[in-house]
């Protein structure tokens, strides 16, 4: 099932999740994936670039844990963000400083909601990728590749498909005692 909303809307949450309940029933794991991107050194982000980008990476997400939380909080339940290796390093050679600020941003909100829905028994955790060939990044541009994939241990980028386990683990009760993670799939990116 698939609904359509305008997630930088607050009441946009509420929308999807009442529709997806009223033919799925209740939401028992949320996974909050959107994201946007835009590479540009700091001194050339305009205001409205900058907005645009924590309107859905972190504004979007806000909306959608909160509704999320909601629902869940009389009954338990999962809340999986995706946030990045990105809110851990300065990406190079492109600068995306709104990009990384964001997802420090999603972090930090993923360990204050898991501590905060704990005794509701609502888990939040999040997913920190490393490089992923998607359309949002290029990870065979002869401009990335030198930085992104070959000065990684494993020297090759992740397939969204390779995300799908772990974020089975995340939604699973074989996760039942992790709340507040950031779990990191990165290739062995961050170790240096």
């Amino acid at each position: 099932m698939a609904v359509e909303v305008d997630i930088t809307q607050p009441e946009a949450a509420d929308t999807l999740l009442d529709e997806v309940e009223a033919t799925l029933g209740p939401v028992d794991i949320f996974l909050n994936n959107a994201g946007a991107c835009q590479h540009a050194p700091a001194l050339d982000v305009t205001p409205e670039r900058w907005q645009d980008i924590f309107n859905i990476n972190v504004h979007g997400l806000w909306y959608c844990a909160q509704a999320a939380g909601r629902r869940m909080q009389s009954r338990g339940g999962v809340i999986i963000n995706i946030g990045s290796i990105s809110a851990m390093i300065v990406n190079r050679p492109q600068m995306q400083p709104a990009y990384n600020a964001s997802k420090a941003a999603v972090h930090q909100l993923t360990k204050s909601l898991a501590a905060e829905w704990a005794p509701y028994g609502i888990r939040v955790n999040a997913l920190a990728p490393g490089y992923v060939k998607t359309s949002m990044a290029p990870v065979d541009d002869p401009r990335f590749k030198p930085r992104w994939i070959d000065d990684a241990p494993m020297q090759r980028a992740a397939t969204p498909e390779e995300l799908g386990p772990t974020i089975v683990y995340m939604a699973s009760n074989a996760s039942s005692f992790m709340t507040g993670s950031i779990v990191v799939v990165d290739g062995g990116y961050t170790l240096w």
